[in-house]
């Protein structure tokens, strides 16, 4: 077998497994919280990935993720419906919502796309605050169920009672969306994604349907947005309309930029750094604005490729000062 092959493998499986094992070392409830937002955090910086790799720059995940999370909690509390088949549901009207928008303004191109889907994001919070006899209004719906039980008679009972169970099950799901998304990517569909992201005129010139690949890549990617808000709702077991609101958004894309948006890995571990770093400098979460703000500065301008390309960029400056002592040798 190729040596890099092996690397590859190995790599990419002690990162998959590493995961499952942190609470059998890390306990607490509010430490599992925090690891349940940081998976959460990369499903959406990875899904938000998939838009830009079409040249669409997305603020509508917040919008997304309210959607996902009343369609779910309104399936399950008002219609009684199995809380998998309502996540599911969460995760296609997001998907079909974002479809029907995108499908009109999907040829601004830039930051009048991105106004677009902020003023999608505004009017989504609006209508969850205004339709009380639907939503409850600005006090939101409370004592949403938790995830039904896995059960197999006999031989596997899971209950996700527990922040612990509940951490595993957000660990699947990305992990599901992750392998959905890299194969996208990977796929011909995905690499008409980039083409279209370098040249969207020059893909339309030799026949790529451009307005419609935009629409796709906006829905594939709403729709793990509308899945996480549903989950979201069900773990905390409440929901408000200002939950996830517009600065909740930007830090989403703040997650994507400085992880790196060129390679497939950088969201996960811009989502994976920027969540837990604000925890470990608790004393100053009052400046956690001004701190990601300071990032993402330094990111765009010192390290454009973002965190993702530090390593090559650190081998390169070795490699001249190597160079220059030489030189000087």
């Amino acid at each position: 077998m190729n040596k890099r092959i092996l690397i590859w493998i190995l790599s990419y499986g002690i990162l998959t497994v590493f995961p499952f094992l942190i609470p059998l070392f890390i306990t607490g409830p509010y430490v599992t919280h925090i690891l349940i937002l940081t998976v959460m955090n990369i499903i959406l910086a990875s899904s938000l990935r998939l838009i830009n790799l079409s040249g669409q720059l997305s603020l509508a995940h917040g919008g997304m993720m309210t959607i996902g999370a009343y369609t779910s909690t309104l399936l399950v509390v008002k219609l009684g419906l199995s809380s998998w088949v309502a996540l599911l549901l969460a995760g296609l009207l997001a998907a079909v919502i974002a479809g029907l928008v995108g499908f009109p303004f999907v040829r601004l191109k830039g930051i009048y796309f991105a106004i677009v889907t902020i003023f999608l994001t505004a009017m989504v919070t609006l209508m969850a605050q205004q339709w009380r006899s639907l939503t409850s209004g600005s006090y939101g719906i409370y004592n949403i169920p938790r995830p039904d039980p896995i059960v197999i008679p006999g031989i596997l009972n899971i209950t996700f009672t527990s922040s612990v169970n509940c951490y595993y099950l957000v660990l699947v799901i990305m992990l599901v969306s992750l392998i959905m998304l890299y194969a996208i990517e990977h796929s011909r569909i995905g690499l008409t994604f980039r083409g279209i992201q370098q040249s969207d005129s020059l893909a339309e010139s030799v026949g790529v349907n451009t307005a419609g690949l935009k629409v796709l890549a906006f829905s594939i990617g709403c729709f793990f947005a509308g899945i996480t808000g549903g989950f979201y709702s069900q773990y905390i077991m409440a929901i408000a309309p200002d939950t996830f609101g517009f600065l909740f958004t930007v830090y989403i894309l703040i997650y994507m930029t400085v992880g790196g948006s060129g390679k497939f890995i950088g969201p996960i571990l811009g989502a994976f750094i920027l969540t837990i770093l604000p925890e470990v400098m608790r004393p100053l979460k009052q400046f956690q604005p001004f701190f990601f703000a300071g990032v993402l500065m330094l990111v765009i301008f010192l390290m454009p490729e973002g965190i993702v390309g530090l390593p090559g960029r650190l081998k390169t400056i070795a490699g001249r000062l190597f160079k220059e002592q030489q030189e000087r040798a």
